[in-house]
């Protein structure tokens, strides 16, 4: 075969095979960052025309490094096809500001066009572009709208996102920009990288959101282990993604879809899925009797239900070869929204037993054990208390992070 080849060829093929060998991987698509998308509503959503033909940049955060990158656009609560004239990426001088380095803006093509028409409840991944990127660089993502879009958010995003009418995309510094806190039809950031992929997906409600964390200080406790994995040479390759949603419960839509309805989607679709850490039960535990005192019948049938919803997310998780990790669920008591009293942290402590009983989850993260105030265990530390008896401060952020054993993710 090689006499036979043209002697021009021989040349190219001895320099292309030592790269190839250098090479030495298959890439692999991985979530390096990604937020559960929904409709928002309430204080949540937009006032009308807020986005109408205008240039949106979101700042975001990578978990992994990697050497291509691609964005998946969402339109998962609109009625109608989303219109998208153009979209790019850069790296971000910061958190804080709309500011870039302009030398690195590249512009996202959609089956090599600009522009993109996403279809209604879909999501639209962009062609991948090569923008080597460090683990926790900022990344900025600015999208120019074609008309009025319908709203597709995850709005508890503790980081600020800045607009300005007409087209921006190549705009460093969008200086007078108006801003808000939240994302708006940015469901990911997947990395290429020559490594298997290797990801952790946090599904939980506002604890794992954030609520109480610095706005634009990436404190969340899912921030803190990203830290810690980055901090570690062997576990480098492992990325973690956030996909909190306030208010969020098991069993009943809240802010957002319920957990049982947005599995597939936000954990079992995500690229790279390995491990899930799943710390969700405390709205579910917390409406039972917001409005009304229930019988113990009704408190017994809760936590049973509860239970069974932790059951079907191990059991679909599993089929797919996804380990899960249960978090305990912290101490609220002293809340004067749901107004805990002995018969809720009764329900509290029958879920943790279950919880922490061998055989259900694949590993345990005891949250409970660590942002408990050992003098009076149905409350939060107060060092660790955001102030309403049930969300944690960063110094609490950084306990829950700093909990969750590496070696669970080998």
């Amino acid at each position: 075969m090689m006499r036979r080849l043209p002697a021009l060829l021989l040349p190219l093929l001895m320099m292309a095979a030592p790269a190839a060998q250098a090479q030495g991987c298959s890439p692999a698509w991985v979530a390096g960052w990604a937020s559960s998308q929904f409709r928002p509503t309430g204080d949540a959503a937009l006032p009308d025309g807020t986005l109408r033909d205008r240039t949106l940049r979101q700042i975001v955060r990578p978990s992994v490094a990697g050497d291509r990158l691609r964005v998946r656009l969402s339109n998962l609560a609109g009625g109608a096809p989303l219109r998208i004239a153009g979209a790019s990426i850069a790296r971000a001088k910061g958190s804080g500001s709309p500011a870039i380095d302009p030398a690195t803006r590249v512009p996202l093509r959609f089956d090599g066009k600009a522009d993109v028409i996403i279809p209604a409840g879909a999501d639209y991944l962009s062609d991948p572009v090569a923008m080597p990127t460090r683990a926790l660089d900022n990344i900025a993502v600015s999208i120019r709208y074609d008309g009025e879009p319908e709203q597709t958010s995850h709005p508890g995003s503790r980081a600020t996102s800045w607009h300005m009418a007409g087209d921006h995309l190549d705009d460093a510094a969008m200086a007078g920009a108006a801003q808000f806190d939240h994302w708006f039809h940015l469901a990911a950031l997947e990395v290429e990288r020559c490594a298997p992929a290797r990801l952790i997906v946090a599904l939980g409600d506002s604890i794992t959101d954030g609520k109480g964390s610095t706005t634009n200080g990436n404190d969340r406790w899912t921030d803190v282990l990203a830290e810690r994995l980055q901090a570690d040479p062997g576990r480098r390759g492992i990325a973690i993604v956030n996909q909190g949603i306030g208010g969020n419960r098991l069993l009943n839509d809240g802010l957002g879809p319920n957990a049982l309805a947005r599995l597939d989607r936000d954990v079992l679709a995500q690229p790279g899925v390995t491990h899930m850490i799943l710390l969700e039960g405390i709205n579910d535990l917390g409406t039972l009797t917001r409005d009304a005192p229930v019988s113990k019948a009704d408190h017994a049938a809760h936590v049973a239900r509860i239970i069974g919803a932790y059951r079907q997310i191990i059991a679909r998780a599993h089929a797919k070869g996804i380990k899960v990790i249960g978090g305990t669920i912290m101490p609220f008591v002293g809340n004067d929204y749901y107004h805990a009293d002995a018969d809720n942290e009764a329900d509290r402590q029958a879920v943790n037993a279950w919880i922490r009983t061998p055989g259900h989850f694949d590993a345990v993260v005891d949250f409970d054990r660590v942002m408990r105030d050992p003098a009076r265990p149905e409350r939060l530390l107060p060092a660790y208390d955001d102030g309403d008896a049930l969300h944690p401060s960063p110094a609490g952020y950084r306990a829950m992070g700093e909990a969750v054993p590496l070696s669970l993710f080998d």
